[in-house]
This record gives structure tokens, sequence and C-alpha cells, in this order.
């Protein structure tokens, strides 16, 4: 009974302390929007947001930052928009804000990861017959695809791949980085964007509206899951018995708001131990390595990045609310005067 007791007030303890500390945290977490009163001395325009939302965000002339020995500044031409930008945007999954994100306010106020543009000092070099617009889609989500394919798949001459979410931005550079590697290519879209992801090299074309992968009797040696719309157990019965099932991304946005796609990777690493097929989620790792074979592969006409709809930097929250949506076909660019 002492034991008991030892414990329950333990636990209570516990409780009470991370509870405070939650408290505390979350009415600290602010950011730098409170300070800005001063006109910038040189000025640039810039998309921000002091609170989480898409009605929060805001085209500002703000101070045009000064580059430490180690960064670069760049005139960027055109960016694009990711997924990656609604998760933070919205702070979404909700667990993201405790982890550093920002539990009340977003800490970090600007937005964005994928740009072209002319630079200061070197991060890869455009080749010149590629459009500033195309060179600004290939950062994050040609990455992905290619360290998917490539590292994650390890995916070469005469196997068999299937690509779920081939029209999407990581989708679209998957099956063209794939074929470049003689990979045999099945991708899975909706029925308006069979033409498109053929027009690719996607060797075969489901469309998910009238077949099911799942169910089918096909086997391949990698998955490559953009879109997780079957249960890991559907996803390994048309896995070769070897094979690799590869989740990319941050989730949905038709997934919990609170943790996200967490729940399905922490059911991976559960089952990884026990069975043959290999199985987990990537995040890109951005390097200039890989940002110059990009390059190339554009260069050569191996990958050309496709483009759905361009917005001027004004528009952000529309581009933004249009990627949210999940039916971008490739990418959505935003254009810089």
């Amino acid at each position: 009974m002492k034991l008991k007791r030892i414990l329950k007030w333990s636990a209570g303890i516990i409780l009470l302390a991370l509870i405070m500390w939650f408290q505390v945290a979350y009415w600290t977490s602010t950011n730098d929007c409170d300070h800005k009163t001063a006109a910038p001395n040189n000025p640039m325009k810039a998309i921000t947001y002091c609170d989480y939302g898409l009605a929060n965000l805001k085209l500002e002339t703000i101070d045009k930052p000064t580059p430490n020995d180690d960064q670069v500044l760049v005139r960027v031409r055109a960016a694009s928009v990711n997924p990656y930008d609604w998760h933070f945007v919205e702070g979404t999954p909700k667990i993201m804000r405790a982890m550093g994100v920002g539990l009340r306010k977003p800490k970090d106020t600007r937005l964005g990861v994928d740009f072209a543009g002319t630079a200061t000092g070197s991060v890869a070099l455009k080749p010149a017959s590629i459009a500033f617009e195309q060179a600004a889609s290939a950062n994050i989500a040609g990455i992905t695809a290619l360290q998917a394919v490539r590292d994650k798949g390890k995916l070469g001459p005469g196997q068999k791949v299937l690509i779920n979410g081939a029209s999407g931005g990581v989708g679209t550079f998957a099956v063209q980085i794939a074929k470049s590697l003689g990979a045999d290519v099945t991708g899975v879209c909706s029925t308006r964007n069979v033409d498109l992801v053929r027009s690719l090299g996607a060797d075969h074309v489901i469309d998910y509206t009238k077949e099911d992968f799942a169910k089918g009797t096909e086997r391949y040696d990698a998955i490559l899951d953009n879109v997780p719309n079957h249960t890991l157990s559907e996803c390994r019965r048309v896995l070769s018995p070897k094979g690799k099932y590869v989740l990319i991304g941050g989730g949905g946005p038709n997934d919990s708001r609170w943790i996200g796609p967490f729940g399905r990777i922490i059911k991976t690493m559960v089952l990884s131990p026990f069975i043959s097929q290999e199985m987990g989620m990537m995040m890109a790792d951005t390097s200039q390595k890989d940002l110059t074979i990009l390059a190339d592969l554009m260069q050569s006409g191996k990958v050309k990045p496709v483009i759905d709809r361009t917005y001027k930097l004004s528009e952000v929250p529309a581009a933004i609310a249009y990627v949210e949506e999940g039916h971008a076909r490739g990418k959505v660019i935003i254009t810089i005067d």
C-alpha cells in the first residue's frame, strides 16, 4: 500500500510539473512581431505570419538581411510552395509546436524553403536553359524524390516501383528519376492525371478511382507512398519479400491535426524488426551535390519539372491554400518581380 501511494504521488507530481511547464512554455512562446516598430533602412518585400493560420499571412516590407560569413544573400526571382509550408503556417500536426516550432505563436515568422535567383555566392548553378520557375521547383520535391528513389528505394534497372501519388510535386519528379535509373514504374493517380503521369514516362498508370493497387496481383520492389491512404498491411501485400516501403513527407491535410503521420511512423518502427521487408519514413536532406545532380538531369531533359499554377508574391495565401487541398499537379510557383 505504501508503494502504491508513493507511485500515485510521484505520478501526480510529474503530471503537475508537466502541466506547469506547458503553461509557462505556452504563454512565453512568442516571436519578434511585437518589436517591429522602426521603418526598414534597406527595405524588401516578404510574406510573414505572426500567428498560426492562413488568414495571418501578410505581405510586408522588412529589412533586407545581411549575410554572415557562412550565409548567402539571394535576389529571389521565383519560389515554390510545398506541403512543408502549410504545415508550418497552420502549425500542424500540433505536436510540431511542442517540438520547437512555437507553442502559442510561430517562433520563425518567415516562410518558404525553395527558391531560384541571383546569389552573391554559389548554392547550385542554374543551367541557362532552365527557367527560374523550373529551378525553384526542384529543391524540396526534387531532392525528396531523388533520395527516395536512389537511397531509400535503392532502385535500379528492371526493378519495379509503385509511386502512390504520382502526379504531385514529389511524385512527378520520382516517376522521371526512377525511369532515368532504368526502373519499371507504376504511377497511381486520379483520372484527370493519367495522361500526365504517362507522359512523364510511367510504364503503367493506375487510376485509383477505378482500380485499387493493393488488390492487384503485381508485386513491387519498392513503394514510394506520397499519399498514405492504404494500411501498412495492404501495402506489404503487394511488396516483394525483400521490398521497401518508403513513407514520404509530413502527412496530408486530412491526417490528424495533433500527431499527423507520426502514428503510422510508429507502426512502421514497431513492425520492421519482425518482417523481411524494409519500412520507414524519409524527409529530404538538402545537399548541394544532389541539387547539382537534379540540375544535370533537367539540363539533359531526363527530368522536366511539372508546374501546375503560378502565383504572385501577394497571392501566397491563395497558393498555400491550393496546395493544402492536396490536388496540385506537380509544383505551385511564386513569381517575384
